[in-house]
C-alpha cells in the first residue's frame, strides 16, 4: 500500500476521505486546527493512497512531547475518532506506521472495532456515549422520552425559562464561566483554556458550524449547551448551568429546543457525546433522551511495556495539583489559569 503522510487541515486528500468515509466531526480539518492552535500540538495525518491517488484509509495522530515523555495520540481530547479503515490491511499498515519509532500510540474507539482485535494493544479504559437518531416525527420523539424529561422541559416553560441561539463571543464567554464552575465544584477538575472556546467560536460559530444554545431567566443566563455541526450530525460537545438554578430545569428545555433545531435543519443524529460512567447523573441525563448507547474504548500500545515510573509519578502529581486548584477556597480566576497551563499535559 502507499501510505502518505499528509497535513489534514490543508490537503484535499484528507478532505476527500472524511466525506466519503463514515468520519465524525473529530476527523474535520476545523477541529484538528482547534486542537494545533490551542495546545500546539503536531498532528499530521497518515493516509493509504490507490493507484490514481485516491484516498482509501486514514488515520489522525498527534506526537506529543513533554516530560510525561514521547506519545502519540489518534486524538486528544476527542470524543472519539475511529481509523478509517475498512480492513485489517489496511489497520495494520497504518498503526505499524504510528508504532515505528516506539512511542507509546493510544486510540479512541467507538464505531470501528478493527483495532480492538489487534492483541499489540490494551484496554485501558472505557466511556459511555449517546445518540439520538431523528429520524421520527417530533411528537413521535416527544412521546419517546423520559417522563421525567418531559415534565422538566414543561417546568421550565412555565417557569420563564427562554431559549436563544447564538454565535455571540459575548454569550461564550458567559457559558464559559459556568463551565469553569461546573467543572470545579461538581467534579473538582480543571476545565480547558478559554482560547480553545476561542478557537471553536472562530473555526465552528463564524463559519455557521456551530453556535451555543442558552438558557435564561430573568435575563440572567444559568444553562447553555456548545453544539458543533457536522455533516448529517449536530454533536453536544460541552455543557454547562449554573448550580444554583438547576430547580428551573434549564438543561431538560435546552435539550428539547436542540431537539427541534435539529430537526428544522434536516440532521439525521444528535451526537450526546462522551460521558465517564462514573459520571451517574450526566448518564442519567443523556438516557433521557438518547436513542442509542454505545461503549468508547480507549487502546494502548505500550512497546516498551507498562507506562514507566516516572511518568506514574508525574500523573500522580498532576492529579495532586488538580485538586489543589479546584478547592472552594481557591479563586475561580485562578482555577481558569491554571486550566490554562495544564490542561494540554492531560492528553
Amino acid at each position: 500500500m502507499n501510505i502518505l503522510c499528509i497535513d489534514p487541515t490543508s490537503d484535499p486528500l484528507w478532505q476527500r476521505l472524511v466525506d466519503r468515509d463514515e468520519s465524525s466531526v473529530f476527523h474535520s480539518p476545523e477541529w484538528i486546527r482547534v486542537l494545533r492552535e490551542t495546545y500546539g500540538f503536531e498532528i499530521c495525518a497518515h493516509v493509504v493512497v490507490d493507484r490514481i491517488d485516491e484516498p482509501r484509509a486514514g488515520i489522525p495522530s498527534c506526537r506529543i512531547l513533554d516530560f510525561l515523555g514521547d506519545r502519540v495520540n489518534a486524538l486528544p481530547f476527542s470524543d472519539f475518532c475511529d481509523p478509517l479503515v475498512d480492513d485489517r490491511d489496511q489497520w495494520n499498515s497504518l498503526v505499524d506506521k504510528l508504532l515505528k519509532e516506539g512511542s507509546t500510540v493510544t486510540v479512541r474507539c467507538l464505531h470501528n472495532t478493527l483495532p480492538l482485535a489487534d492483541p499489540r494493544f490494551s484496554l485501558v479504559k472505557q466511556a459511555g456515549w449517546h445518540r439520538l437518531h431523528l429520524a421520527p416525527g417530533l411528537d413521535a420523539i416527544w412521546n419517546g422520552l423520559h417522563s421525567s424529561a418531559r415534565r422538566a422541559i414543561r417546568k421550565a416553560e412555565r417557569d420563564g425559562v427562554v431559549i436563544e441561539l447564538t454565535r455571540e463571543e459575548k454569550a461564550l464567554r458567559a457559558f464559559f464561566e459556568m463551565h469553569v464552575k461546573v467543572r470545579k465544584y461538581k467534579y473538582r477538575l480543571l476545565a480547558q483554556p478559554y482560547r480553545m472556546f476561542e478557537n471553536i467560536w472562530r473555526h465552528f460559530m463564524e463559519r455557521e458550524k456551530g453556535f451555543v444554545m442558552v438558557a435564561a431567566h430573568h435575563g440572567e443566563i444559568i444553562g447553555g449547551i456548545l453544539f458543533l455541526e457536522w455533516r448529517d450530525t449536530l454533536y453536544y460537545k460541552f455543557n454547562a448551568s449554573s448550580l444554583s438554578e438547576l430547580s428551573q430545569r434549564p438543561n431538560d428545555l435546552l435539550m428539547w429546543e436542540s431537539i427541534k433545531y435539529a430537526k428544522e435543519k434536516g440532521y439525521n443524529y444528535l451526537d450526546f457525546g462522551l460521558s465517564d460512567w462514573d459520571q451517574e447523573g450526566l448518564v442519567r441525563y443523556k438516557r433521557k433522551y438518547a436513542t442509542e448507547e454505545k461503549t468508547i474504548s480507549y487502546l494502548r500500545c505500550a512497546p516498551n511495556g507498562t507506562p514507566i515510573e516516572g511518568e506514574k509519578q508525574v500523573r500522580s502529581v498532576l492529579t495532586q495539583v488538580t485538586g489543589l486548584f479546584t478547592d472552594e477556597s481557591v479563586p475561580d480566576s485562578v482555577t481558569e489559569k491554571a486550566g490554562d497551563i495544564l490542561y494540554r499535559y492531560f492528553a
